[in-house]
């Protein structure tokens, strides 16, 4: 008795990680700039929990490593992370973020589809591929990454000044 009560409780810690849908929701129908930002901001928070202490824990020490430079170690918590969380994907994101840093696109593509697979309305991540995409030339691939961002948080700045600047060059100009 005592043990599926726990694995009921359990179940509900591990459906309860992560933004929730409801915070999606209020970030696409955001009025307004400011407003936005204030739910993506929540959304960013909510990432960081992925419904196991163990891994958390392991994202919070990544991040103060990361913070002091210490990538190496930032890694190895993360590759932790993901062992212990598989469908985590900010610890998906944050390890993509340490490979572009030592300049190893293609572990950083895996990782940032990794994140994606787990979590598509990562907008961060579709942010970061895109970037990734148009430093690599692959511009069409850029331009559909933004439009993703933007789709998810429609008053991203960095996306929409890419969809902007790529559209014309991506699809052609207007006659």
């Amino acid at each position: 008795m005592q043990a599926s009560i726990f694995s009921l409780f359990a179940g509900l810690i591990l459906t309860a990680a992560g933004p929730s849908d409801d915070m999606f929701a209020e970030l696409k129908s955001a009025p307004s700039s400011f407003e936005a930002e204030s739910a993506a901001e929540d959304i960013s928070a909510a990432f960081n929990e992925s419904g196991s202490p163990t891994a958390d824990l392991l994202l919070e020490r990544a991040m103060t490593a990361i913070a002091a430079k210490e990538f190496t170690e930032a890694r190895e918590f993360l590759d932790r992370a993901i062992a212990v969380q598989p469908e985590f994907p900010e610890a998906w994101y944050q390890r993509a973020l340490i490979f572009l840093n030592e300049g190893l696109y293609d572990q950083a593509i895996y990782d940032l589809n990794e994140a994606l697979s787990s979590e598509p309305r990562h907008f961060e991540a579709w942010l970061t591929l895109g970037l990734v995409f148009e430093q690599m030339g692959q511009s069409r691939e850029a331009l559909e990454a933004f439009r993703e961002v933007l789709k998810i948080h429609p008053f991203h700045e960095v996306a929409g000044s890419e969809v902007r600047r790529l559209t014309p060059l991506v699809d052609g100009r207007a006659i």
